[in-house]
């Protein structure tokens, strides 16, 4: 009879176990499927209450971090009020991320939400004003390129993110940034990043664009206009992506002449 009641202990654990797995698997693939509709309120409420159940599922947790920052970045921005709002929201992406990294140090993906949650707070603060953050998101993107264990789309943006961080630094004048310990950053490295980001995820309106934004800034002209061009043929695959489309179509106006 003992032996039975043991039996029976070992079964209701393994089956609620089984199903808790199965619970936690289905809110993430219905909390992507939420971001992709763009439903991002839903999807935070989603994530936060699997991240109850489970809350060192690094997989659960680099998901809100992703969550926060895609509410942080259609937040209204104009007022002060507002700017500290959005802030707060970067701040939270950036706990989760490092949450995400603590419970899945071995998984590209969490240094990437990382890389993008301290990304957005260096351009919110300025990047000039924050080197110990803009250096720790290239080694971050570093570190995600150097695993290379979750999926072609995080490495594609990892190179992305790498090639903007080069890219945006480059505005400055070289020896001004070194004096900040940014001299590392390089318009050419940043093109090169953007391209290997391409290669892996073509027809990707935001490195089309980037890219030829980095080719104006180097004035390829010729090379700006074919990526501009692939902005605006390409599908819509991000909800940013008709503001990136109409943003090629004026940029493609301002350089007709060059």
């Amino acid at each position: 009879m003992k032996h039975l009641k043991y039996l029976s202990l070992l079964f209701v654990i393994f089956f609620t176990a089984l199903t808790f797995g199965q619970s936690v698997e289905e809110a993430l693939k219905q909390a992507d499927e939420l971001s992709a509709q763009k439903k991002h309120k839903e999807e935070l409420d989603l994530l936060l209450a699997a991240e109850k159940q489970s809350p060192q599922n690094f997989e659960i947790l680099w998901r809100i971090s992703r969550t926060y920052v895609d509410i942080g970045e259609h937040l209204p921005g104009k007022t002060d009020e507002q700017k500290e709002e959005q802030l707060k929201v970067y701040q939270k992406a950036l706990d989760y991320a490092e949450k995400s990294v603590k419970a899945g140090s071995d998984k590209s993906v969490t240094y990437l939400r990382r890389a993008i949650a301290n990304g957005r707070i260096a351009l919110f603060k300025g990047v000039f004003s924050v080197a110990s953050i803009v250096n720790s998101v290239k080694a971050d993107c570093e570190k995600a390129l150097k695993l290379n264990n979750s999926g072609t789309y995080h490495q594609a943006l990892s190179h992305y993110i790498l090639g903007r961080t080069h890219a945006k630094l480059s505005e400055k004048w070289a020896p001004a940034r070194a004096v900040l310990g940014l001299g590392w950053g390089d318009l050419e490295v940043g093109i090169q990043e953007y391209l290997k980001a391409i290669k892996l995820k073509p027809n990707f309106r935001m490195f089309h664009l980037d890219l030829a934004k980095a080719y104006i800034e180097d004035d390829q002209y010729d090379n700006a206009r074919e990526q501009l061009k692939k902005v605006i043929s390409s599908p819509e695959d991000d909800e940013d992506d008709d503001e990136r489309s109409v943003e090629a179509k004026k940029l493609l106006e301002d350089i007709k002449n060059e």
